[in-house]
């Protein structure tokens, strides 16, 4: 058999376990390439704990380069071309040839789209702007401290009210619960709706009973920094102390010029084989969208593009050896939720379920909470 070259766009959670799992499922003699723009691995659920100075940035960041060990092949640098009929990526002015492509570039994040909001708030979804609120929550100690899910969807549809309820135990910590306040707004109806009514609910009474001012509904379209005011779609205004944002969401500008991205801008893949429209190229995680029958899409979450990466691993080596059977890739999904004082709840289940997902939201405990602190030591000593 021919030697086969896999090509995989994107050293995230997705793009890290695909390289890995192929590394290990396929021979020596066929290439397996992990490109990515900044050649490390960001632990991205650990935002929560740099927010609140419980991780330092260093311990959440891993160089890529010792994948080479391993017989991946990593290269750093931007991709500007993605060929899905050819078959070729443009990186740093050379080509990359490859008999299966998966992209796992994730989505980018769009502030600009919304005007002052950079100028005014920090952005909980980076590494620098967790690392600026860490330091930012000190100087705040009156006022109100808003927190503002810009736009749907999002990638981790939990972060925005776990970030709420640690703050909020934060704040009562230092001794300041009578002199900040937290208010959370929200485009969505109720927080996570996609794992049902029950677990929705079960969510917002959590966030509600710290006192934290939940607001859904909310659709922001603009802030004045030198006021510090939010606006929003329906006329009401709201003016903040300390603003943290999850700013808006699109797929990267390469995928959508390679013409890979449906209307809503996100790629279209098969929900159990995860291939998109061109043969012997998948999509995986976060910049993809897959419908889900109570008419929202499967949540842009890394326990989602950690699934589809092991069944894109196996598939793509299924094809090259010709042995096995290709899996499908089933819905399951599970995450933390941090409520704050050392306790996290979780919920977990069958996105995938018919007539609607299935489920289960179990209640924050201790245990819960030292099972995620497992999860990150285990993470990043298994698969960088």
């Amino acid at each position: 058999m021919a030697a086969q070259t896999v090509v995989v766009l994107g050293g995230g959670v997705g793009g890290l376990v695909v390289a890995n799992e192929l590394r290990k499922k396929l021979g020596e003699e066929h290439r397996v390439v992990l490109v990515d723009r900044e050649g490390r691995h960001i632990f991205t659920p650990s935002f929560l704990w740099l927010m609140t100075g419980d991780r330092r940035p260093e311990k959440i960041v891993r160089d890529l380069a010792p994948l080479e060990r391993k017989g991946i092949e990593v290269v750093k640098g931007d991709i500007s071309v993605i060929d899905p009929v050819a078959k070729t990526i443009q990186v740093n002015g050379s080509t990359l040839e490859a008999d299966y492509i998966v992209v796992s570039l994730g989505a980018d994040l769009a502030p600009e789209q919304i005007p002052g909001l950079a100028e005014a708030g920090l952005n909980l979804y980076t590494l620098d702007g967790a690392t600026s609120i860490r330091d930012a929550r000190l100087e705040l100690r009156k006022g109100n401290l808003a927190i503002v899910v810009v736009r749907l969807p999002f990638k981790c549809p939990a972060a925005p009210y776990e970030a709420a309820m640690l703050l909020e135990a934060d704040i009562r910590r230092r001794g300041l619960a009578g002199d900040v306040s937290i208010t959370l707004f929200s485009p969505e109806p109720g927080p996570m709706g996609v794992a049902g009514p029950e677990a929705s609910s079960k969510v917002r009474g959590m966030v509600e009973s710290k006192g934290i001012d939940y607001r859904p509904e909310h659709f922001l379209q603009s802030v004045d920094p030198a006021t510090r005011t939010l606006r929003f779609a329906d006329g009401a205004e709201h003016t903040f102390d300390m603003l943290i944002y999850i700013p808006p969401h699109v797929a990267p500008g390469v995928v959508q010029r390679a013409g890979l991205t449906n209307e809503a801008g996100w790629v279209p893949v098969d929900r159990g084989t995860l291939e998109t429209s061109n043969p012997g190229v998948f999509a995986i995680g976060d910049v993809t969208t897959i419908p889900l029958t109570v008419g929202l899409p499967l949540p842009k979450a890394g326990t989602f593009a950690y699934g589809q990466a092991k069944a894109v691993a196996k598939t793509i080596a299924a094809r090259i050896s010709g042995r096995g059977e290709e899996p499908i890739y089933n819905g399951f999904g599970e995450c933390f939720i941090e409520t704050g004082n050392g306790r996290a709840g979780v919920g977990r289940g069958d996105f995938y379920g018919e007539p609607r997902p299935d489920v289960k939201l179990y209640r924050p405990t201790r245990l819960w909470h030292w099972w995620k602190i497992w999860f990150e030591w285990r993470w990043l000593r298994r698969w960088v």
